[in-house]
């Protein structure tokens, strides 16, 4: 906590506010702004468009806030645990968030809270680091890093065994964390760079399509704007490592909200019957609804994407390794590690692996360049922890994705487990919230068994963790007893980490050096 608050701003010391609901410290650091409740008005008001501070109020976020997010000076969500979508974005940009807030009511234009109402422009504040909703404005301040700072963590660089890696998607993630002291990046999420405005429709274009013809017409379209995001990357990180996640969201996330759509569908029937958009809407919606799962998380998605429609992840890999040529014609020494997720049989990764090996192949021999390329797989879901010893014959790494793990072992929706686990662990049925910190009978157990299998298959197996686990200490002290060989976390939680694992050696060896 100490460390979050060295490197995020904070309320000025002394200063008294009065505190209107308390939620979870999902992104630590301190807020001040008028309160807007619609993602585009927050891109509008606030960084990027007419410079307010704004904060975000949302019930809950999905991507499609991610612009409005990322405008704001925090967000507050009324839904959400720790690793819902506010908050592992928040951790991952550094903004301020309380989310999980549910002393609050969020309406279309305002929120409620013990009897009063905050509309839009009434000015709020959050305290990210204690989860304090904050009546008015405050003043923040930016804390001041010291040289002991940085000594303290050259110490625990030397004294660590653990590597630390960053969670970041972007040249500029990737410049801040390594800045912070990241040694690489430990995940890169694709998807994440569908989303940006000028090539939505594109991605909509793709999914909606009807034929491979014109799916991969829509493909092509997208495979340079990939590559370019491959090559900053690579360049930003020099000659260190980066795993790069192939997509892995359920496809409907990339398309308008189906409610959102029933109810322009209907707007317009009642008001403009003859209208064109009318018509437009209508085939959109009946699309969507085509795509509709009722458990999408579960659905198709991760590795069943890859063998459904090939297409994608196909030019994903192009985009990753021609991207990491290029990069290394200017320079850079690029180690792309391709990670294909939410593999659950060996099976899945034998099919996409020699699919995509047939791709690098190609790739490779078309530019007349070797890259230090290599395949692996995200253990997210228990099945393959139990049975690692046959997909670490076909995995040259594994990335534990504990965030999935946890929801899969514990059935628990990472999203909806605030209703119910703060009297968990109030009542002591259980000891913490195992989405903020590793169970280490449960979840621990099977991470144990994957690695104890992985290693009697290939000894040499590099193993990680890329949930947002990877930057709590006491899960990086697990990561440390059971022989991982990195940990990766959000760019701002990269310090937190390389303390905690020189920490975690110490406490291992039994000794430490005299300071």
């Amino acid at each position: 906590e100490l460390l979050d608050q060295c490197l995020h701003p904070i309320i000025k010391p002394g200063a008294k506010y009065n505190v209107l609901a308390k939620g979870l410290p999902a992104g630590p650091g301190a807020a001040t702004g008028i309160a807007v409740f619609d993602a585009s008005r927050a891109a509008e008001l606030g960084k990027g468009g007419q410079g307010k501070r704004v904060i975000l109020v949302r019930a809950d976020t999905s991507p499609d806030d991610l612009k409005g997010m990322l405008a704001a000076e925090g967000v507050l969500t009324e839904r959400g645990g720790m690793t819902s979508h506010a908050a592992l974005v928040a951790r991952g940009f550094g903004i301020p968030t309380v989310a999980g807030c549910s002393d609050i009511t969020v309406g279309a234009n305002s929120f409620t809270v013990n009897g009063r109402t905050i509309k839009e422009g009434d000015p709020i504040s959050l305290n990210g680091t204690l989860g304090e909703v904050i009546d008015g404005t405050v003043e923040v301040v930016d804390p001041e890093l010291t040289g002991e700072f940085g000594t303290l963590l050259q110490w625990a660089d030397e004294t660590k065994r653990l590597g630390v890696r960053t969670n970041a998607d972007t040249p500029e993630d990737v410049a801040l964390a390594i800045k912070l002291g990241a040694e690489g990046v430990g995940l890169c999420r694709t998807e994440h760079m569908f989303f940006e405005e000028h090539r939505r429709p594109v991605v909509q274009a793709m999914i909606l399509a009807e034929t491979e013809e014109e799916r991969q017409k829509y493909l092509d379209q997208l495979l340079p704007f990939q590559r370019n995001d491959f090559e900053g990357i690579f360049k930003a990180l020099g000659n260190r490592p980066a795993t790069i996640r192939l997509i892995d969201p359920p496809l409907h996330e990339f398309l308008p909200n189906m409610e959102t759509l029933i109810e322009e569908v209907a707007t317009l029937k009642a008001t403009h019957p003859d209208s064109p958009d009318l018509k437009a809407k209508e085939e959109m919606l009946h699309k969507v609804e085509g795509m509709h799962e009722i458990n999408p998380m579960m659905g198709l998605r991760g590795c069943r994407l890859s063998i459904v429609f090939p297409g994608i992840v196909e030019m994903q890999t192009r985009a990753i390794l021609e991207g990491a040529i290029a990069a290394k014609k200017a320079g850079a020494e690029p180690h792309p590690e391709i990670m294909i997720p939410l593999v659950g049989h060996v099976n899945e990764l034998k099919a996409v692996r020699s699919n995509l090996e047939r791709v690098a192949k190609q790739v490779v021999e078309a530019n007349g360049e070797a890259v230090d390329y290599m395949f692996g797989t995200m253990i997210e879901i228990p099945r393959a922890a139990l049975t690692s010893d046959q997909i670490a014959e076909e995995a040259q790494f594994f990335s534990f994705g504990t965030n999935d793990l946890t929801q899969m072992t514990f059935g628990f929706s990472r999203d909806d487990s605030d209703k119910f686990l703060k009297p968990y662990v109030a009542q002591k049925i259980l000891p913490g919230d195992p989405f903020e910190s590793i169970d280490q009978s449960g979840v621990g157990e099977l991470m144990k068994i994957s690695v104890e299998k992985a290693k009697q298959v290939r000894p040499d197996i590099k193993l990680g963790i890329c949930g947002e686990h990877g930057g709590e200490p006491s899960s990086v002290a697990f990561c440390h007893k059971i022989g991982l060989n990195y940990v990766s976390c959000s760019p701002y939680r990269v310090p937190i980490a390389r303390l905690a694992a020189a920490q975690a050696n110490l406490q291992d060896s039994g000794a430490g050096r005299d300071r």
